[in-house]
């Protein structure tokens, strides 16, 4: 997904317990049902301690601002010690829930696909998760955090991949990726894109509209002909990149020093880049729309400590947390409730956090698998495939 970064603030056990049924990563191949297992019945004591492995900026204690911590609140409450191990890739995030040592993660959509069906994530009783009710209907039941209508964790924020510029550069107001694709020799070198497979999807949305013939109907569920055309838009695009990112502070530094003046980004770098006032950039979703993260708190299917698990994500999608977590991160709230909370009132404005129009434009990262995501057959490309291309484009 997603850096480990938030706003300025931070500038810088028994499986027993859980399901009836365990299955390991090795028993279960993508793209096929995942292993068969049963949420849990009833949330009773917590065990006293809670390890997670989380984005920087979910799970804040106070540590890097005393001001900002809603960690320390929870653990007086519920008496589960939250022990936090940072994730800086969702990569990393899927290997670290492997080893079976963490009760959840706040996963990404380029990951819950691959914890659900390796069976390294239990599904939820949303039943039990009280302030689910209040979250938005557009992040329920979605192909990135369900199967077969049984949801395997709980929403908690989103956000879309925008299109950003440089005013005083790119003075053609573009609207349309085709901007830093078939345009992009018009800003050579200085144009920007985000460094992880899941980019591919980017060029396969925009080929989506602008190439009908090739077929594609979503841009995670590619025949290997589609991915094929979109890895040779993303070689021809190379070509005019300069950077690629993943760390926010990076393509906020490169718009700042005009190494970079056009490509896709995230609301919260473009108000960071213009509270500093040092240029002047403006964000815009395509015509085409564009693709998004929607982030979800997963519970481990060895968690030694389930009851704390369902205790943090209900806290931490209770209207109050949600919102100081969305402004601090930069992102959208999950929970509706959380816009009456924000202390920026129009927060959720910009964030466009309950409008369901603005996110029926957004194709959220879901991870690509045999098994098409979106219901079309069984002959779609797999995440590792999307590595290997990946690899090829950056060279």
């Amino acid at each position: 997904m997603k850096p480990a970064i938030t706003r300025i603030g931070l500038v810088l056990a028994a499986c027993s317990a859980l399901m009836v049924a365990c299955s390991s990563a090795e028993d279960s191949t993508a793209g096929e049902a995942p292993p068969k297992m049963e949420p849990l019945s009833e949330v009773g004591n917590g065990e006293g301690e809670l390890n997670l492995i989380a984005w920087a900026g979910y799970a804040e204690d106070g540590s890097n601002d005393k001001t900002v911590d809603w960690v320390t609140p929870f653990e007086k409450e519920t008496g589960c010690q939250v022990n936090v191990k940072l994730g800086n890739t969702s990569d990393e995030m899927v290997q670290l829930m492997r080893t079976g040592q963490y009760d959840g993660v706040s996963a990404s959509g380029d990951a819950t696909l691959r914890l659900i069906y390796a069976g390294d994530v239990a599904p939820v009783n949303t039943d039990l998760v009280p302030n689910y009710a209040t979250i938005s209907d557009f992040l329920k039941d979605k192909a990135w955090n369900s199967v077969d209508g049984q949801m395997y964790g709980i929403p908690h924020g989103w956000g879309a991949n925008l299109l950003m510029y440089n005013i005083d550069v790119v003075r053609d107001a573009p609207n349309s990726w085709g901007a830093v694709f078939d345009d992009a020799d018009k800003h050579k070198g200085k144009v920007t894109a985000y460094d992880s497979p899941i980019y591919i999807a980017d060029a396969a949305l925009y080929l989506m509209k602008t190439k009908p013939e090739l077929g594609i109907k979503d841009p995670y569920a590619l025949t290997p002909e589609q991915l094929d055309a979109a890895t040779e838009l993303l070689m021809k695009q190379r070509e005019n990149v300069g950077d690629y990112w993943s760390d926010y502070t990076k393509e906020v530094q490169a718009f700042e020093s005009g190494t970079s003046v056009i490509g896709t980004t995230w609301q919260v770098i473009a108000n960071l880049i213009g509270a500093d006032n040092k240029v002047q950039v403006n964000t815009v979703l395509p015509k085409e729309g564009a693709t998004g993260w929607s982030d979800t708190w997963m519970i481990s299917s060895k968690a030694a400590h389930p009851n704390c698990m369902y205790k943090w994500m209900n806290w931490i999608t209770s209207p109050e947390v949600n919102a100081q977590v969305a402004e601090y991160f930069g992102e959208a709230p999950a929970q509706t409730k959380a816009c009456e909370h924000t202390t920026q009132k129009d927060f959720c404005d910009i964030f466009h956090a309950t409008d369901a129009d603005y996110a029926a434009q957004i194709y959220y990262w879901t991870t690509p698998q045999k098994q098409c995501v979106d219901g079309s057959g069984d002959n779609c490309t797999t995440y590792d495939e999307w590595v290997t291309k990946w690899q090829q484009i950056k060279g």
